[in-house]
């Protein structure tokens, strides 16, 4: 498992693993639960992506929090995006 790690503007430390298995539903888990799933994409830590869309300009709010899961909305212009996708492009080249 390979790990990344970067800090957003505003602090928040954002970690990317390529451990698919990490975030699976547990049917789709593989039967070694810490070996790597072959060719999956790096999976970014949920808050780290919160902190950038805030420091982006997005506005995030807390539509609940039902146990330990917290469901959140993320608004905000084309232009809020834009400088969120170049936010998230730079970090992950900085992570690489």
């Amino acid at each position: 498992m390979s790990h990344a790690t970067f800090r957003s503007e505003s602090g928040y430390r954002a970690t990317y693993q390529t451990d698919a298995t990490a975030c699976a539903a547990p049917a789709e888990r593989a039967p070694a639960a810490g070996s790597p799933a072959a060719g999956s994409p790096a999976l970014p830590d949920t808050l780290a992506l919160v902190a950038l869309a805030r420091d982006a300009g997005m506005l995030v709010t807390l539509d609940a929090t039902i146990g330990r899961e917290r469901y959140e909305s993320v608004t905000g212009s084309i232009a809020t995006l834009a400088r969120f996708a170049q936010a998230l492009q730079l970090a992950m080249r900085e992570a690489a």
